[in-house]
This record gives structure tokens, C-alpha cells and sequence, in this order.
């Protein structure tokens, strides 16, 4: 159960900002603009801080649970992200089906942020049969440090038509931040993707449905907070 109390706005209200704000390319100001149209006069750094506090959340509970299993065949590559100015890293990783796996922003981009990366997806979904990176070095590295420390048998192939479908998926979470104009900090933008990735997923149909079919990509959202 997410804690929505001491809030003085309702819980729905505070929900429809955060998910608005997660799935489609608009900043703080359009929402206090269009929830103003509304007669809901909020500010729009009280939507910032809805959306720092509660994507984290609602991220996690989808993880516990609530998330589809993926495919064995993964296909990894990273994007970049604008923090501060500077650009960082997003990493992100797709079965073959396009559902997406696993995603982690890092400030380097080498073979312990990709060791990172691979070590936090296969404990949500455990140890892939096969998995299809980029000519990158350090990606190398890190799947053969992943396959030492486990002993796990991983077939690891650069090939780069098989990525085509996560540089496509990469597109959605661009077309998101874009407006965003840059984040100000790492741990604003930690939060955020993770509540622009739990969007795009749930979209994608990858949320197991417990109470009822055909819910919209909205409903299952709200969901998560009941």
C-alpha cells in the first residue's frame, strides 16, 4: 500500500499528474496549465515532488509481483541522458519480443556499470540463454565477468540487426524525456525513468492483470497504488 496521506490534494489528482507526466512528452508547467483548465489549481513544483516521491514506488511494487516474465534472448545496449548539462548513461536491455527487461542509469559508461546493469536484471529474471550487445569492449567484459562469476553458459553475439528492436525501444523513452530539457540532478532522473519505464512497460502489456481483464494502460497505473 502506497501512503498517500498528509497530502493536500486526493490521491487521484496527485495519480493522474504523475502518470500524465510519465507518459506523454510534457513538462511541469503544461500539467499546472492543464490541471488549472481543470479548476485543480496546483503548482507545478508540487507535481515535481509527486513525481520524485511516488514513481520509485509504484516502479517497485509492479517489480513484486506484478511484472510478466521475459524471454531468454536478451538484446542490451545503452542510450544517453542529459543530467546537469552532461551526459550520462542509460542502460537498457529487451527480450526478443521487445518487453523490456531491465534498465539503469549510471554516470560512467564501462565494464562495471555494465556488470551492474546485467547483475540487477538477472536478479529479477535470472540467467539469460543468450544475449546480443554492441561491438562495445566493456559490454564484452562485463558478460564474460557475469559468466565466471556464475558459471552460467551464455551465448554472447554482436550482431547488429538483432539490436535493431532495443535502439527502437530506446525512442520511446527519448520521445518522453525530451520536453524534460535536461535533469537537474542524477537521483531526479533516477526517479523519473524509472516511472517513464514503468509506463512504457505497463503499455507494452507486461503487468500481470490480478483484479479483472481489459483494463486500460491507465487503470492498471492506478492500480499499482491501491
Amino acid at each position: 500500500m502506497i501512503d498517500f496521506k498528509g497530502y493536500r490534494f486526493e490521491k487521484d489528482i496527485i495519480l493522474t499528474c504523475v502518470r500524465w507526466y510519465l507518459a506523454y512528452p510534457l513538462s511541469y508547467r503544461n500539467l499546472e496549465e492543464m490541471m488549472a483548465e481543470r479548476g485543480v489549481p496546483v503548482d507545478h513544483s508540487n507535481i515535481y515532488r509527486w513525481v520524485q516521491k511516488f514513481s520509485p514506488q509504484l516502479e517497485a511494487v509492479f517489480r513484486r509481483g506484478r511484472k510478466r516474465p521475459v524471454g531468454q534472448s536478451w538484446r542490451m545496449d545503452e542510450t544517453y541522458i542529459k543530467i546537469k548539462g552532461q551526459w550520462k548513461y542509460l542502460y537498457r536491455a529487451v527480450d526478443k519480443e521487445g518487453q523490456t527487461i531491465d534498465f539503469l542509469l549510471t554516470a560512467r559508461r564501462d565494464k562495471k556499470a555494465a556488470l551492474r546493469f546485467f547483475k540487477k536484471a538477472v536478479r529479477q529474471h535470472g540467467l539469460p540463454e543468450k544475449v546480443t550487445i554492441d561491438k562495445s569492449g566493456a559490454n564484452t567484459a562485463a558478460l564474460e565477468a557475469l559468466i565466471e562469476e556464475t558459471g552460467a553458459e551464455i551465448e554472447i553475439r554482436q550482431v547488429k540487426y538483432l539490436n535493431n528492436v532495443v535502439e527502437q525501444d530506446h525512442r520511446a523513452i527519448k520521445r518522453i524525456v525530451r520536453p524534460m530539457l535536461g535533469f537537474k540532478s542524477f537521483v531526479s532522473a533516477r526517479c523519473t525513468l524509472a516511472g517513464i519505464e514503468l509506463m512504457h512497460m505497463i503499455k507494452k502489456g507486461q503487468m500481470i492483470i490480478v483484479d479483472g481483464q481489459g483494463l486500460s494502460a491507465a487503470q492498471q497505473f492506478y492500480s499499482l497504488a491501491a
